[in-house]
């Protein structure tokens, strides 16, 4: 049933690509998410879905992927004893100041990265799919006789199964939120979102069936680093070398996630709907300086005060109601703006099912997981009266704003930061 998931949710996430490859293609603007629903929807459920990613997704999937590069990373000093919590979420806080430091230096430098980190996920990924096929020929399909035996079906289960899947496929959507610094977009977008979805997909799939050629169903279960478990039963001294690449998979990861949501930020403020300060960019670096850090300390708080299971469940419902929201207003551009110019079309079941399968995952996790998901929504209900109160409510008392210019001003002296069109000119 867990391959059924992962083919599931790559072919899912392959639809939902698609849709925002159409998106991508008529609405070149970045942003992402937020910019599609601000297009479609209008102002308030774009500003709710920028909040919710400043609040809630972004931290949260920040800290997800940072664990398991912490994790994976001190693995080679702790292979015969249980990794210490604390040493894995100090390791993990490293990493993630190390890229926001990368990423609030230099926009090259972070791209080079990305590139070479890429090639790391690739060689992890070949690392573990060639024995695992060396293993089929063999003939070790032990783990494959009664496959369906002790599944769980759970209507309240699958929900949650399938948010960790889709979480797994989630970068899908990053390039739309730099779609202003894609050259060709309208050839580009479609072309790298199809080549990617098709690789990863194959990728995932794969991996997982050379995991069961040599591990248990109970052994992956129980196993905090199954790539590592893996290696370990069936590679001998090169096993040190999996967790290796793995972590370098997740610092890519990191890294990707940070550079892409830094500008859905950017533009967030540039239309008003955050700060100005974070539609700033650094006088000499160019940068977005202030999207990437205002990140951090939220990140270190849900680091420390959260578990990976719990941030996963947080972060899913706000992500995939508003990314299913983002695809349903696709449906609607195509009512709404019939004569939109769309270089790239996909039949309309494609978004239809995919919105439908975002909503109802969304709707289906508040009695899988209703803490941490009742958490995430009544976060975002938060962002209704924020909107009120900070963008439409334009009467504020003359000494608020006075400190809201002065609080601006001098953070733009300490981190040397100005307006795009300021720094244009200079």
């Amino acid at each position: 049933m867990s391959l059924v998931v992962w083919t599931v949710c790559g072919i899912l996430s392959l639809f939902g690509a698609l849709c925002y490859a159409e998106l991508g293609t008529c609405i070149k603007k970045s942003g992402g998410h937020y910019t599609y629903i601000l297009e479609a929807f209008g102002p308030l459920p774009a500003f709710v879905r920028v909040w919710v990613e400043l609040l809630v997704i972004r931290p949260a999937a920040t800290a997800v992927i940072s664990l398991a590069f912490g994790r994976h990373i001190l693995e080679p000093l702790f292979m015969q004893c249980e990794i210490p919590d604390l040493a894995i979420k100090f390791i993990t806080a490293v990493g993630i100041t190390v890229v926001m430091v990368l990423n609030s230096m230099s926009v090259s430098w972070s791209a080079r990265l990305q590139i070479f980190l890429t090639f790391c996920k690739l060689v992890a990924i070949l690392i573990i799919i060639v024995p695992g096929v060396m293993q089929l020929i063999k003939g070790e399909i032990q783990h494959f006789k009664k496959a369906f035996e002790g599944t769980n079906t759970s209507v309240m289960g699958l929900p949650l199964a399938f948010y960790s899947g889709m979480y797994a496929y989630s970068g899908w959507f990053y390039l739309n939120f730099v779609t202003e610094e894609v050259e060709n977009p309208e050839k580009n977008i479609p072309l790298a979102i199809g080549i990617s979805m098709v690789t990863v997909t194959l990728g995932y799939v794969l991996t997982n069936i050379a995991y069961f050629t040599t591990i248990s169903p109970e052994e992956l279960l129980s196993s905090n680093a199954v790539a590592v478990t893996f290696a370990e039963q069936l590679m001998g001294r090169f096993s040190l070398a999996v967790p290796i690449f793995v972590a370098l998979s997740c610092f890519g990861s990191m890294n990707g996630g940070i550079f892409a949501v830094s500008r859905m930020f950017y533009v967030a403020s540039r239309e008003g709907h955050l700060p100005e300060i974070l539609s700033m960019i650094h006088v000499r670096k160019h940068t977005p300086l202030p999207a990437v850090i205002v990140l951090h300390p939220l990140t270190m708080i849900m680091l420390f005060t959260s578990e990976l299971e719990d941030l996963l469940n947080f972060l899913s419902f706000a992500r995939w109601l508003f990314i299913g929201l983002a695809v349903a207003g696709l449906i609607y551009l195509r009512y709404k703006c019939p004569d939109m110019p769309r270089p790239f079309k996909v039949p309309l079941f494609i978004p239809a099912l995919f919105s439908f399968t975002c909503l109802f995952m969304a709707a289906l996790s508040l009695g899988s997981d209703p803490l941490n998901t009742g958490i995430g929504f009544v976060i975002t209900l938060t962002g209704v009266p924020a909107y009120y109160l900070f963008i439409v409510w334009d009467k504020k008392p003359k000494w608020f704003r006075k400190i809201v210019d002065r609080i601006t001003l001098t953070l733009q002296i300490i981190l040397e930061v100005v307006p795009p069109e300021d720094d244009q000119k200079s």
